[in-house]
């Protein structure tokens, strides 16, 4: 196993490991909620039933509210950065580096937000990995043409140097 698969792996791990914080802060809000409305509903004197049900209906309101106010740029914020760094130290420019790493951030907050839309946390996770990796893809893609457009471009200029000089020699 290379060093690149090493740092690939340990990117891919530290990843999940920031995408499920978020998820777990979710999960804590809403617990703690459930269980403050459900001993409020009981020192109420409701049933067991509607005590549960009132719990339920406030669960929901502080896992909205949670997933809300959760910083869900860091997991892609680690991922860009780690992106760009990685580019740099294989040897890439600095303007690579810089197109891997703002496709990776943008892959991954959009996929993860389309992707909890469509399948809650689970979506978000897969969602933020796929779009980060795709995001990355797409950002080198981008370089590569700008980056052609570029080379086309001083062989146009070049060619019309050579055509100057050669009129004026004559």
């Amino acid at each position: 196993m290379g060093v690149g698969s090493i740092a690939c792996a340990v990117k891919e791990g530290v990843k999940l490991y920031v995408y499920n914080i978020r998820a777990a802060h979710v999960e804590k809000s809403k617990n703690l909620a459930m269980q403050k409305a459900l001993q409020d509903a009981m020192s109420q004197g409701l049933s067991s039933k509607e005590a549960a049900k009132q719990a339920t209906k406030a669960g929901k309101k502080a896992a909205k509210l949670a997933t809300q106010k959760a910083e869900r740029i860091t997991g892609p914020i680690i991922s860009s950065g780690w992106d760009f760094f990685e580019v740099v130290y294989y040897g890439g420019t600095m303007s690579e580096g810089f197109f891997r790493g703002k496709g990776t951030l943008l892959g991954a907050y959009g996929g993860g937000f389309f992707g909890e839309q469509v399948l809650g946390k689970f979506g978000y996770l897969v969602g933020s990995h796929l779009g980060g990796y795709m995001g990355g893809r797409i950002g080198l893609m981008v370089y590569d043409v700008a980056n052609g457009i570029h080379y086309v471009l001083r062989i146009i200029e070049g060619k019309e140097l050579d055509k100057k000089l050669t009129d004026s020699e004559f």
